[in-house]
C-alpha cells in the first residue's frame, strides 16, 4: 500500500483537523521597544488579589497582537506550564512573547520560582522558535523587567 492510497483510507476513518487563523478588526497593535512600552497592559494587574500570570503574544514587528490569561493562583503562588504559555502562542502564530505575573503582597523582587520558570520558558521558546523577551514582575508599587535586572538569562 502506497502513502496516497493510505492517506484516502485514513480520511474516512480520522478527522483532518484544519486551523484558520481569523484577523478581527480593531485597534492598531502597538510596538513595545521597552518594558515601560507594556505598562498600559500590566496595569490591570497591579490592583489583582491573586497571582496571574499572562502572555503578551507579539508579532515581528514588537507590536502586541494577543494577551492570553494562562494562569490564575493563590495570593502567593501561579501554577504555569510552558505547554500553556506556549499553546496559545503557536495558536495565535506569534513571532515572540513576553510573559508577566503579579505580586499581590507588593514585592518587585523574583523569586527563585519566578526565575526558574524564566528559564524553563526562554528553553521552551528557542526550541519552539517563539522567543520569550522579557518577564516582568508587576506590583502596586511598580513592575521589574528581568530582562532589566537578570539579564544573564538570557543568552
Amino acid at each position: 500500500m502506497n502513502s496516497r492510497t493510505l492517506k484516502r483510507k485514513l480520511k474516512y476513518i480520522v478527522p483532518e483537523i484544519r486551523l484558520a487563523l481569523i484577523k478581527e478588526p480593531g485597534a492598531t497593535p502597538i510596538p513595545i521597544n521597552c518594558p515601560d512600552d507594556l505598562e498600559k497592559f500590566v496595569e490591570p494587574l497591579k490592583m489583582l488579589s491573586e497571582e496571574h500570570f499572562v502572555a503578551y503574544h507579539l508579532d515581528a514587528r514588537n507590536q502586541v497582537t494577543n494577551v492570553h490569561v494562562v494562569s490564575h493562583g493563590t495570593v502567593s503562588a501561579s501554577l504555569v506550564h510552558p505547554r500553556e504559555v506556549f499553546k496559545a502562542a503557536v495558536l495565535a502564530n506569534a513571532h515572540s512573547l513576553i510573559v508577566a505575573h503579579n505580586h499581590p503582597a507588593g514585592s518587585m523582587t523574583p523569586s527563585s520560582e519566578d526565575i526558574e520558570t524564566t528559564k524553563t520558558l526562554i528553553k521552551a521558546g528557542d526550541i519552539l522558535g517563539v522567543r520569550v523577551i522579557d518577564h516582568l514582575i508587576v506590583s502596586s508599587n511598580g513592575h521589574c523587567s528581568l530582562r532589566e535586572t537578570h539579564s544573564y538569562l538570557w543568552p
